[in-house]
């Protein structure tokens, strides 16, 4: 079931929700169309057990990240972290959860709602690392830990835009490191 969850989750990165027909992912997945059904029940519910696994197997760093006991060392881990599984030359480029819904029409509304709670899960994460370092003294007192985590989200998914596009693991550990300047003192 994994290594067909893996193929799926192959094709819905490289050509988004929209774009991933039920004959490229069943060819992928190495099933025909009615196992696919028996097994998912539709090609949505197959997109969300894809997430899961992105979740479970791409994005496991952004916890670890986030453990640092610092904040601005967790940040930093988790924006080059970032730029490693935006680069990682193993994968389709950029994240599925910024390009899963790039071009698709209104009836992929759920798929839309449900990649944006996605990410704003992860920046809730963000935020509240950020108003537990606030607490501790770890972040100035005039900080705000809500716009910050906006701002590292903002920067992270336009490094996912910038991957896409094809730029380097150098030239985004540059906009890393100028995200990181950013911090407050």
């Amino acid at each position: 079931m994994d290594q067909a969850l893996d193929r799926a989750l192959e094709v819905f990165w490289r050509q988004g929700f929209e774009g991933a027909s039920i004959c490229d992912l069943t060819a992928a997945m190495g099933i025909n169309p009615p196992s696919l059904y028996a097994a998912f029940g539709n090609k949505e519910a197959l997109f969300r057990r894809a997430l899961d696994r992105y979740a479970e197997t791409k994005s496991g760093f952004i916890r670890e990240a986030l453990g640092e006991p610092k904040a601005r060392d967790a940040i930093a881990a988790l924006l080059h972290g970032t730029v490693r599984s935006l680069t990682d030359k193993s994968n389709p480029a950029g994240c599925l959860l910024v390009q899963g819904i790039a071009g698709a029409g209104e009836h992929a509304q759920c798929i839309r709602d449900e990649l944006c709670a996605r990410r704003a899960a992860s920046e809730t994460l963000i935020r509240e690392r950020l108003k537990r370092a606030k607490a501790e003294g770890d972040l100035p007192a005039d900080a705000d830990p809500a716009a910050l985590a906006r701002y590292i989200a903002t920067i992270t998914q336009g490094m996912s835009v910038q991957a896409a596009g094809g730029a380097s693991r150098k030239e985004l550990e540059r906009v890393a490191e100028m995200a990181l300047r950013a911090w407050p003192e």
